[in-house]
C-alpha cells in the first residue's frame, strides 16, 4: 500500500457515478475519502476504476458517517432541472425541479453535509438551464442557501466542455470556499478540439 503524503487535501465523491470527477480531484494531488452512488451499475465500474465501492443513497447515510475532509463534491442530479428532464416530466404530469420528490431535493442532502461537516470548500456540477429554471428561482434558493445560510464565498460559471470533449457540453459549475478567497474560473483553450475518433 502507498504511504500516504501528509498535507494533501482530501476530498468526498457524492452521485459519483463512474468517477470522473474523482479522477480529476486525484489528478490534482487530492484524496478520496469517501463516495456516494446509488445506482448499483455505477457502482460496480466505480469499483472497478478506483478498487472501493461507493456507499449507497445519501439520504439514508448519516453526516457523522462521513469522514472529515476539506472538499465536497457533487454533480447532484440535473434530470429535474434540464430543459429536456422538464419536458419528459410535464408530458407525464409530474413534478421538476425541487418539487420532484425523488431527484430535486437531493441538493438539500449537500447542505445537510456542508453544514454539518463543515469543509473549508465544496465544488457542485449541474446542468446550465439550473441558472433559469423557475424563472431563476431555483438558482436563487441554492446561492442563498449556500451563501446566507451557511456562510460560504460562492462563485459561479457556465463552462463549455467543447474544448475537452467532441460536444457542446455546458453545465453550471458553482464553487464555495469558507473563507473569503479570490477566485477565478481557469481559461483553458485546446490547439486542436477533440473529435469523436479520439475519444475511441
Amino acid at each position: 500500500m502507498k504511504a500516504q503524503r501528509k498535507n494533501v487535501l482530501t476530498f468526498i465523491d457524492l452521485f459519483a457515478g463512474i468517477g470522473g470527477t474523482r479522477i480529476a480531484f486525484e489528478e490534482a494531488g487530492c484524496r478520496c475519502v469517501f463516495s456516494s452512488e446509488w445506482d448499483k451499475f455505477s457502482q460496480v465500474t466505480y469499483e472497478a476504476n478506483f478498487g472501493d465501492k461507493p456507499e449507497g443513497d445519501i439520504r439514508a447515510i448519516e453526516s457523522s458517517d462521513i469522514p472529515q475532509h476539506d472538499i465536497l463534491v457533487a454533480g447532484f442530479p440535473c434530470q429535474p432541472f434540464s430543459i429536456s428532464g422538464i419536458s419528459k416530466k410535464n408530458s407525464l404530469g409530474r413534478p421538476h425541479g425541487f418539487n420532484d420528490p425523488t431527484q430535486g431535493t437531493l441538493f438539500f442532502e449537500i447542505k445537510r453535509i456542508l453544514k454539518d461537516r463543515k469543509p473549508k470548500a465544496f465544488l457542485l456540477e449541474n446542468v446550465k438551464n439550473l441558472v433559469r429554471h423557475d424563472k431563476g428561482n431555483t438558482f436563487r434558493i441554492i446561492l442563498d442557501t449556500l451563501e446566507k445560510e451557511l456562510g460560504y464565498t460562492v462563485y459561479h460559471k457556465v463552462i463549455d466542455a467543447i474544448e475537452f470533449v467532441p460536444q457542446h457540453r455546458e453545465r453550471i459549475y458553482i464553487v464555495g470556499f469558507k473563507d473569503k478567497l479570490d477566485f477565478e474560473f481557469p481559461e483553458y483553450k485546446a490547439e486542436k478540439k477533440p473529435v469523436f475518433k479520439d475519444i475511441l
